[in-house]
């Protein structure tokens, strides 16, 4: 009498893979590359990050060189910037009718009877991480098939963010933003709604020469 129990564990194997293929239609071969492509697609974002963007609400104020190089060494009035490369400008030529002419530098404006001066900087800074799963993965199959690597691409990633930096001087005080500065405060004021106007419209010719 043939008993189950005396079938080397070869065959059971062998019965068990001819099963799966019956009912499923696609050999354990196959179940383990779609394991390891499921595998990979689960992990591929995980992530460490190096240098993380700043998250700004509504706004801050930074030393200018310290939040990215090459702004000059004042302070500076950051917002974060989501719409399109080069909207600010279009918005401040608009606004102030410059012709593009010194767009982005000594743009003059008044508070209080008093005139002042901002430029502006258009800035990136991206969020950059190193991914580690990729590279282990990559690792583990130089060494088990002596394969070339093949996720290199997804070894590190970055997300730009974009902000604005605003530094305002006047013809008596070369940084109004400063904390000792007797301008500070109107000058915060008026730099806020003015990033809230940017932000709130579309169709720039409406802003002409609003203070």
């Amino acid at each position: 009498m043939f008993h189950v129990e005396q079938v080397p564990f070869y065959f059971h194997l062998y019965i068990s893979g001819s099963v799966f293929d019956f009912i499923f239609g696609i050999t354990l071969c196959q179940m383990k590359r779609i394991v390891l492509a499921v595998f990979v697609m689960t992990f591929l974002g995980s992530c460490i990050p190096l240098r993380i963007a700043p998250n700004i609400k509504d706004y801050k104020l930074a030393h200018g060189k310290r939040f990215k190089k090459g702004i000059p060494k004042k302070n500076v009035f950051v917002f974060e910037d989501p719409k399109d490369a080069n909207e600010f400008y279009d918005y401040i030529n608009t606004k102030f009718n410059l012709n593009d002419y010194y767009v982005d530098i000594q743009v003059p404006f008044l508070v209080d009877g008093n005139t002042y001066y901002f430029s502006f900087y258009e800035v990136e800074i991206p969020t950059k991480t190193i991914n580690l799963i990729p590279m282990a993965l990559d690792v583990a199959l130089s060494k088990s098939a002596d394969m070339d690597p093949i996720l290199e691409d997804a070894y590190s990633s970055r997300v730009g963010n974009w902000y604005i930096a605003m530094e305002v001087f006047s013809d008596t005080e070369e940084d109004c933003l400063a904390e000792d500065s007797i301008s500070r405060e109107k000058v915060l004021s008026y730099l806020r709604k003015l990033k809230n106007e940017y932000l709130a419209t579309d169709n720039y010719n409406e802003v002409v020469f609003k203070n």
